[in-house]
């Protein structure tokens, strides 16, 4: 993954312009922001979601590796930070999928989405104590 330092340094567009949101964060460098993810996984997750967790951050890492449009790396960066802070805020529990981000999936991640929420559904039914 080539990232121009400059896009790095200059802020994301996390925040909203109404003024009630905090300011922007510039973006995590790939390695570090990695790390991070690792890292709030095995500090957060319980372990079988911490496996599954960790299994689908390094594959996506590794298939982004070569990516080279700015406007992607951009994007990929940013939203893999907002989940790193999502998971170390304990805010995902119970939160639903945007609409407008499922709108704007592939039919290639839509089916990934299902097939995920599939595997899920299956460790439920094997491990009713909700252990996942």
């Amino acid at each position: 993954m080539r990232l121009a330092i400059r896009l790095l340094a200059s802020p994301s567009t996390l925040g909203s312009s109404t003024g009630l949101s905090p300011a922007p964060l510039a973006l995590l460098p790939p390695i570090p922001l990695y790390r991070r993810i690792l890292r709030a996984h095995r500090k957060f997750l319980k372990t079988n979601m911490r496996l599954l967790g960790d299994e689908y951050v390094k594959s996506e890492f590794r298939n982004h590796k070569s990516v080279e449009n700015p406007i992607h790396i951009v994007g990929f960066l940013n939203e893999w930070q907002r989940y790193a802070q999502e998971v170390e805020g304990e805010s995902w529990h119970g939160t639903k999928l945007d609409t407008e981000k499922i709108e704007k999936m592939s039919d290639q991640q839509l089916g990934q989405l299902y097939e995920l929420m599939q595997a899920i559904q299956k460790k439920g039914r094997e491990d009713p104590e909700g252990d996942i």
